[in-house]
């Protein structure tokens, strides 16, 4: 089954076609500057068009979805019913939700009568114990307003953690993993037995880990305090812990760890104390998943940091667990998550 995965974002569409149940790469490509000054693509119905000019024959469409709140723990078929619950969860992915319901509708007009399915990036972490996703705020703000922990890169998260079982030759639902996906955007899982049951991502992907851009954790009393001291309104501050802070606030250089690491190499001080930072976090919540599960079987590394940074890896390692009387196995694993998108798409509407 020729089978299409759509990541579309604010101003881009990214594409890969499949042959599944195989997972042979057909086509595949990125269109950017989408609706921009200057661009050939004035909205993503003309993107979309475009590409479909390369390819043809499409059976299936996937969709990531980033935000599924707890409407959505699996992919899904797209119905209206569907379409008016993932446009009820923009207001928990302003940024990402609106893009991704663009490129559904769009897919719609153009692929009339083509079954279409959305993967959420929250739908791995919907097994998380409510003692984990809920926080410590009255808990009527979760009965009214959805506040909880609801933790994202699920679909990458869960596709290393089976290739981790696969390379291990050991059963998937008798593992405990650690799983972390560091790029620009970080956040470590802790799937245990076959399900998240914590991540470091919260109700947005700004909390957990020292990201790119992003600043993770932080006293909540420091949003109220920059914001006097500021004089900022409620964008302000959010532009300044999403896009300001993290590696790149940090060494007031770059949010590139590459560019970092050879700035550390040559002295320079706080490109050294981001790295240090960004390693001394990920150990931290490493240990933390750790002593929840009792141990752990093997950690992963994938994404563009974990993937090709082999000096943070051991960085990261190093000390890590020598307390632990057997050592778990550390994997690196090159994320896919179109794949991963490809596969549930095609078994939800393969069954019988």
């Amino acid at each position: 089954m020729r089978t299409l995965v759509i990541n579309s974002g604010s101003s881009s569409i990214k594409y890969k076609l499949f042959r599944m149940p195989g997972g042979s790469v057909l086509g595949k490509g990125l269109i950017e500057h989408i609706g921009e000054k200057g661009s050939s693509f004035q909205d993503h119905f003309t993107g979309l068009k475009a590409i479909l000019t390369k390819i043809d024959g499409v059976e299936l469409v996937g969709h990531r979805v980033v935000h599924g709140a707890e409407e959505f723990s699996k992919p899904v078929i797209i119905n209206e019913a569907v379409i008016k619950k993932i446009k009820q969860c923009c207001a928990l992915a302003p940024l990402h939700n609106p893009a991704n319901l663009t490129g559904i509708l769009a897919c719609r007009k153009l692929l009339p009568g083509i079954r279409q399915v959305a993967v959420f990036d929250t739908a791995f972490h919907q097994s998380l114990p409510e003692h984990a996703f809920i926080y410590g705020l009255p808990y009527e703000y979760y009965r009214k307003w959805g506040v909880r922990k609801y933790g994202f890169h699920g679909t990458s998260h869960q596709y290393v953690a089976h290739e981790a079982a696969r390379i291990l030759g050991r059963p998937y639902q008798k593992l405990r993993l650690i799983t972390c996906h560091l790029g620009n955007g970080c956040s470590i899982a802790c799937v245990k037995h076959g399900k998240s049951i914590d991540t470091s991502m919260g109700f947005t992907p700004l909390e957990g880990l020292i990201m790119g851009t992003r600043c993770g954790d932080i006293d909540p009393a420091l949003v109220t305090y920059l914001m006097r001291k500021k004089k900022l309104d409620a964008q302000g501050i959010e532009d300044i812990l999403n896009k300001s802070s993290g590696l790149k606030g940090v060494s007031g250089l770059s949010n590139d760890m590459r560019e970092l690491e050879g700035k550390a190499s040559r002295n320079n001080a706080r490109a050294r104390l981001a790295i240090d930072m960004f390693v001394y976090r990920i150990k931290k919540y490493i240990g933390a998943y750790t002593a929840v599960m009792g141990g752990c079987d093997a950690l992963i590394f994938t994404a563009g940091i974990g993937e090709h940074q082999e000096g943070i890896r051991r960085r990261i390692c190093k000390g890590l667990f020598d307390h632990l009387k057997q050592r778990p196995a550390v994997l690196v694993i090159p994320t896919q998550e179109e794949l991963m998108i490809a596969r549930q798409s095609y078994h939800l509407v393969a069954k019988p």
